[in-house]
């Protein structure tokens, strides 16, 4: 029987810096396997980052429905089956094999409240209006200790066998570990709002530009829009404060009106930048979300791409720290192994999105006219945009001459016991087999489910919906070695 490793009374099994959706989803997802959580945020409680982010794609709803949270969400937001770009271009959602066969636009905060309520009842103990200050570990301790500095000008460190820092593109956690964040500024002086419009568009969502003014409109189903600007000739600091009629203007040059705007409730300026830092892993210690990468706001992939770290690395801290792998140090190396890959590929598709809404001059436009013919008409390139975008084609370098559903998405599966998403909601590996099979005996909690019908592949399901073990022939052996590892 395996053990949960003691720690000091002064010693928490992880600490995370940052409240936003990375770090809530991570430390809900610990806290709820039992272990020891502190969540440190420099924002006083109630006080919501200025959201930027609004889309939540499918392969998000689908890790939120494994939590038991996609549901009510859904029904804050306004589902598109469809995102038109450019007057021309096309993506439907409909065919997508999942429950969420769309993009969900929800603001930020809505995410935020159901992860954060979440987190507060399995027991996360947050700390606001705290700041991190200095990080030490040694090689030869099992912990790394956090300087602290509270609001009122009071320190104090504290101990945790892990540290996450899921503190945004300003990572403090970052910057005290001494890391690079390589990249580039590739917008500058973006103008974000949430209005009301009198009158509404024609399409659900609407974005085009000229070549020298881009924008983007997007409703959240509740009378407000989300409304992004840019202006070629208007590049000013993000200092500078930004107006309503500067986004009017910017609209009627895009889109050919401002559909009456009025009332911002809240506007923002802002620049974009492409930067990735080297190593998600520094000994003890975890970069996640913002922290980790940063792109352009264009597919709307930011926050999506820092609760799908989040999932991906809660599961490997439980395991190591509840004594669960023969290899922790493999299994928490596999964190930056598998989510790198994936932090580039967004840098590199949200980019060329944002470049192909700048485009400017001939040459550029026509360059913008073929991509976007060809993914109107050719199905196989539309549906590998659409795969990655919704994050459903994502997959991960499984092991040459392994099964070739390995480190794949497994599909929300109609099971005999339910559905998989439901069964994942204890955070252990679900074992699928066929419906004949015994529950093994295995070193770790697992749930046991079996097909419906008559087929024979046996899955091994990590805790984040990606197939980690397959055969199409019963093999205990290689099962029992795959649960080991």
């Amino acid at each position: 029987m395996t053990t949960t490793p003691s720690t000091s009374p002064d010693t928490v099994d992880v600490l995370v810096v940052g409240a936003g959706p990375t770090g809530l989803l991570l430390a809900g997802d610990l806290a709820a396997q039992g272990l020891s959580v502190t969540l440190v945020e420099r924002r006083p409680h109630g006080i919501s980052n200025v959201t930027r982010a609004f889309a939540v794609h499918a392969r998000t709803l689908e890790l939120l429905d494994a939590r038991g949270l996609a549901d009510e969400l859904v029904g804050a937001g306004t589902p598109l089956s469809s995102i038109r770009f450019f007057g021309r271009l096309s993506l439907d959602l409909s065919g997508l094999r999942t429950r969420f066969p769309f993009v969900l636009i929800a603001p930020q905060y809505e995410v935020e409240r159901l992860l954060e309520r979440r987190a507060r009842t399995a027991g996360v103990r947050f700390r606001h209006e705290t700041r991190l200050t200095s990080l030490h570990q040694s090689p030869a301790s099992d912990t790394v200790t956090a300087g602290l500095r509270e609001a009122d000008g009071g320190t104090s460190t504290i101990d945790a066998r892990y540290l996450v820092g899921t503190d945004g593109v300003r990572s403090q956690v970052r910057e005290v570990l001494g890391l690079p964040f390589p990249g580039v500024s590739v917008i500058r002086s973006l103008v974000l709002a949430d209005v009301r419009l009198a009158k509404e568009p024609p399409g659900v969502l609407t974005v085009d530009g000229d070549g020298d003014a881009f924008a983007f409109i997007a409703p959240f189903g509740d009378g407000w829009f989300r409304v992004m600007g840019w202006d070629r000739g208007h590049q000013s600091a993000d200092s500078t404060p930004a107006d309503l009629e500067e986004l009017r203007g910017v609209a009627r040059r895009a889109l050919g009106t401002d559909y009456g705007m009025h009332d911002a409730r809240w506007i923002s300026r802002f620049h974009s930048d492409e930067r990735q830092v080297p190593a998600y892993r520094t000994g003890r210690v975890f970069l996640a979300g913002d922290a980790a990468h940063v792109h352009s706001p264009a597919g709307g992939q930011g926050m999506n791409t820092g609760l799908q770290d989040a999932a991906n690395l809660s599961w490997k801290l439980a395991a190591v720290l509840r004594g669960h792998t023969a290899s922790p140090e493999a299994l928490l190396d596999s964190y930056h192994e598998e989510r790198h890959p994936v932090g580039a590929q967004v840098l590199r598709s949200s980019g060329a999105l944002i470049r192909l809404a700048m485009a400017k001059g001939p040459l550029q436009r026509a360059a913008r006219t073929a991509a976007t013919t060809l993914l109107s008409h050719v199905r196989p390139a539309s549906g590998k945009v659409i795969g990655m975008v919704s994050g459903l084609a994502i997959s991960y370098a499984a092991p040459r001459g392994t099964h070739p559903l390995t480190l794949r998405r497994a599909p929300d599966l109609s099971l005999r016991e339910g559905r998989l998403h439901q069964l994942l909601r204890g955070g252990t590996f679900t074992l699928v087999t066929p419906a004949d099979t015994p529950t093994p005996a295995t070193p770790t909690p697992l749930a046991h489910a079996h097909w419906k019908d008559g087929r024979t592949t046996t899955l091994l399901i990590r805790p984040d919906g990606y197939i980690a073990w397959a055969s199409e022939r019963p093999d205990p052996a290689a099962l029992q070695a795959a649960l080991t590892r």
